[in-house]
């Protein structure tokens, strides 16, 4: 959408403007609360895109990877709008809760109603004063409690410019992801709003190379959008691996779980990746992979109940092909950036 005129919070935000608008939310408890969102428009016409985080309160690397990207001097030269939203859970981020306090999903709660429930008051002003203004969407995730994810850019991978957005972003998988009713995604792609969701490390915690893969996805994404000048001189750059197909493999039995492969890690059909033992015998079982793939996801808890899911593993053909790319990834984001204020970031242990 052309953003000769662009309005949020009933404030019109003029060209080459940089600054915070404070959006009201439902009182906590009769406590003021306020959405900030950061508003960077650049002085040319381009499209509208938000980049949020922490939909899910307890999921903490989106916060600083947008606090990376502000301070960006390559912002400056945006065409076009860019909404920043690094915490759109307000409420469940002061208990570091992935819930509201009404212990819904807001990410199972759009569109939203201005009558509804805590969670659906919150989807519906967000939806409607970020969403629905924009051209393009990236949502900042992390895996649920006591799990972590390989960085990868889940989307609609049928969708053309939405695939082409995700091969660029540069994480080592793109992963096709069916829509969830009351997501944010589904809901923004019903009214043609494509989104970008990207999954990095675990809940409350942060993660160094999730964070670094994530400030220059953005930017990569952004450059691919026209919205940014590419670089100078190209580098080479490797597509990821993209993949339809992934399963959560789930524990058969009940006990202690030791590991023996890692995220990242490539795995044969009927390979052992963990092993499950009794706390208080001597027996041991077997998890065998399933099929060729990589390990997307896994747990980080090493108690077991026997159904509870243990890897997450994205279907493959070639593994060889797919280990070098993981190789690439990991190797490349630890390198220094082309950005000076990333290169002076202190490195988080």
């Amino acid at each position: 959408m052309p953003d000769t005129k662009f309005v949020l919070g009933n404030k019109e935000i003029p060209k080459g403007a940089n600054l915070t608008v404070n959006i009201e939310l439902p009182k906590l408890y009769n406590t003021p609360t306020q959405l900030p969102i950061h508003v960077i428009r650049g002085k040319k016409n381009g499209p509208v895109v938000f980049i949020s985080a922490a939909i899910h309160g307890d999921e903490l690397n989106g916060i600083e990877i947008i606090r990376r990207l502000r301070k960006l001097s390559i912002l400056k030269k945006i065409k076009g709008t860019i909404l920043l939203v690094p915490i759109v859970n307000v409420y469940g981020i002061m208990t570091l809760s992935r819930y509201l306090p009404d212990r819904r999903d807001l990410n199972r709660s759009f569109p939203g109603t201005p009558k509804g429930s805590l969670a659906s008051r919150v989807a519906k002003i967000f939806f409607d004063e970020v969403v629905r203004k924009c051209d393009l969407g990236i949502d900042l995730h992390t895996a649920s409690i006591h799990k972590s994810n390989l960085p990868q850019v889940r989307t609609n991978i049928d969708h053309e410019y939405a695939f082409t957005l995700a091969k660029a972003f540069g994480a080592p998988v793109v992963l096709h992801s069916e829509l969830r009713d009351g997501s944010l995604r589904a809901v923004a792609q019903e009214e043609g709003i494509p989104i970008l969701l990207y999954e990095a490390g675990e809940a409350l915690r942060f993660d160094e190379t999730s964070i670094r893969i994530g400030v220059h996805g953005i930017i990569n994404v952004l450059r691919e959008n026209a919205m940014l000048p590419k670089v100078a001189k190209k580098r080479d750059r490797k597509n990821p691996i993209v993949t339809r197909n992934s399963q959560w493999i789930r524990s058969s039995e009940s006990g202690m779980l030791r590991t023996i492969k890692a995220l990242g890690d490539t795995v044969r059909k009927d390979e052992i990746i963990a092993f499950i033992d009794e706390p208080l015998g001597d027996n041991s079982f077997e998890l065998k992979a399933p099929y060729d793939g990589v390990i997307i996801g896994k747990s980080e808890i090493p108690l077991v109940q026997e159904g509870d899911a243990i890897f997450h593993i994205a279907k493959l053909r070639n593994l060889e092909i797919a280990e070098n790319k993981i190789e690439y990834f990991n190797e490349n984001v630890i390198e220094l950036s082309e950005f000076f204020e990333l290169n002076n970031e202190d490195i988080i242990e």
